[in-house]
């Protein structure tokens, strides 16, 4: 898919098919994310892959929004790594991890899969019912598969702002 197309068709899928994905396109996904650039190259991205019906049932503990997929990728960073910003308040954990995720986010996407970015969760819970490592920090949830049939993008994905209200020449 040209690059154009996956960027243009991406939308949030909030139902799903039970349509198993391929491992080849969870693979395709991972490398996708493994390729996204990070603060000096440190690469503290964290990245779990929940299948089992036992981690897909924890992740509907801390969120209404699986929408049914049979894959969630949990997108998270090691804050011990991290490069922090000139001026010592800021750090690069969850702009990393967040590039880190739409590379995967549209990888998706271009293996022909839907997903869903989802931030309404407590990523404090999440990381307890995962029983990740205290240093890390979870990010976001994506919910990757297949839409189900009777599903199309919501109304608004279609709604833009003009390119002007979004951006100034200076």
């Amino acid at each position: 898919m040209e690059f154009r197309d996956v960027v243009n068709n991406r939308y949030s899928c909030k139902k799903f098919s039970e349509k198993d994905i391929e491992f080849s396109q969870i693979e395709a996904i991972l490398h996708a994310g493994r390729a996204a650039p990070t603060a000096k190259n440190s690469q503290e991205q964290r990245v779990y892959v929940l299948r089992s019906k036992e981690a897909l049932e924890k992740i509907d503990s801390v969120t209404p929004c699986r929408y049914g997929a049979p894959a969630v990728i949990v997108v998270a960073y090691d804050k011990n790594g991290v490069f922090t910003y000139p001026g010592g308040k800021v750090n690069s954990g969850a702009e990393d991890a967040s590039i880190v995720a739409t590379h995967m986010m549209l990888a998706a996407t271009d293996e022909g899969l839907d997903s869903c970015w989802i931030n309404f969760f407590d990523p404090d819970k999440a990381k307890e019912v995962l029983e990740l490592p205290e240093n890390e920090e979870v990010v976001m949830l994506l919910d990757v598969g297949y839409k189900a049939h009777d599903f199309e993008p919501l109304p608004n994905h279609y709604s833009r702002k003009e390119i002007l209200e979004t951006v100034k020449f200076l």
